[in-house]
């Protein structure tokens, strides 16, 4: 007989289990926070029930936990990514990401990039995770089994969570969201919602879903251009949902919701980066209340990818800081991230288990 996973499972799924091992249903909250409050990786360590349901949990389920198959640690930043290895062999990366020595919070915050799918189906031409080609989603266990892993190898407490790394969230919507509820309910794992942000890369559909479940979450959506031809090439996607239907499922976002949103934006040599591409960018920030991230184009070459994926070049730093200055002129919230993790391919877009699976 196959032991049944229990970690995952929200307060729900919990009573079910329970009830179908014949125990009352409250035994599910002491479950609970066992698994997410206490973080207990045996039953034996649940001193509060009794030895006879003890050895019944042991004797039906199991708390899976993540393999860690391999770490790096930057030499340059203290970034650190993690080989997580699952349960049926394959396997994701994820990021820990420390702030910067001179940040004010240098010493509190922590912040984790997880993934929520083994391989990616989107084909975005600047990112790595697109060379696996999609595999399969995540389970919400197996994405805060990456929290759990991360902390316990790390020694690190982690305080921010950034849905950026493999895969893309919107097309794992119900385990992610499960996953996000585990994470932030104060009686469990107790991480701030205002702490965890979520990046599509454009599923219109999806943002309105999340403005009407009212999601507390921070929301990113990955642009890159707003001109419909030049996104196309960089995200497929865009065949599906142009640019304006983004932007329109991000005014409704904003008008059900009252938040801001972010605007991610990598920028590319001779690519994205003119003056039509800042005349879009001022118009779509006087439409929805925004701020945009300028991100450097981190190399994926290591992939061995061809096309337009080897064409792509960088803006150099100086390109970038004037296309900000342009922004910025017209009254545009825009900021410039630092780069995390390059030495090691652990910054934006790097992340790809090259490995045969």
């Amino acid at each position: 007989m196959s032991l049944a996973n229990i970690f995952g499972l929200d307060r729900s799924r919990l009573e079910e289990f329970v009830l179908s091992l014949g125990e009352p249903k409250y035994r599910a909250g002491q479950l609970y926070q066992w698994l997410y409050a206490h973080r207990a990786r045996t039953f034996g360590e649940m001193t509060n029930l009794p030895q006879p349901l003890r050895d019944k949990l042991a004797g039906s389920a199991v708390i899976g936990q993540l393999g860690v198959a391999a770490s790096q640690s930057s030499a340059a930043d203290g970034t650190r990514k993690f080989l997580f290895e699952l349960s049926d062999g394959r396997r994701i990366e994820s990021v820990l990401i420390p702030p910067r020595p001179t940040a004010a919070d240098a010493d509190e915050r922590m912040t984790l990039c997880v993934s929520t799918q083994v391989g990616c189906a989107l084909d975005c031409s600047f990112c790595a995770t697109a060379t696996m080609g999609f595999i399969r989603n995540l389970s919400p266990g197996e994405i805060v089994g990456q929290l759990f892993a991360a902390e316990a190898v790390s020694g690190r407490t982690v305080t921010n969570i950034v849905f950026m790394g493999m895969g893309e969230p919107m097309l794992n919507y119900d385990n992610v969201m499960t996953a996000v509820e585990l994470l932030t309910d104060q009686t469990g794992i107790g991480i701030s919602p205002k702490r965890i942000t979520l990046s599509t890369a454009g599923y219109a559909d999806r943002i309105r879903r999340m403005a009407d479940e009212d999601r507390k979450i921070k929301l990113a959506l990955s642009l890159h251009s707003l001109r419909g031809d030049v996104r196309t090439a960089l995200m497929p996607i865009t065949k599906k949902f142009s640019p304006d239907e983004l932007l329109q499922a991000l005014e409704y976002y904003q008008k059900r919701t009252r938040k801001s949103v972010m605007l991610e934006y990598i920028v590319f040599d001779g690519v994205n980066d003119t003056d039509e591409d800042v005349r879009l960018l001022v118009k779509a920030s006087r439409r929805i209340e925004c701020r945009v991230n300028l991100i450097p184009f981190h190399s994926i070459d290591f992939t061995g990818a061809g096309g337009r994926t080897a064409s792509l070049r960088g803006a150099p730093p100086e390109g970038i800081d004037a296309f900000w200055k342009k922004l910025r002129s017209h009254g545009v919230t825009v900021f410039i991230r630092n780069s995390a993790g390059v030495d090691i391919d652990a910054a934006c877009g790097q992340l790809a288990v090259r490995t045969t699976q």
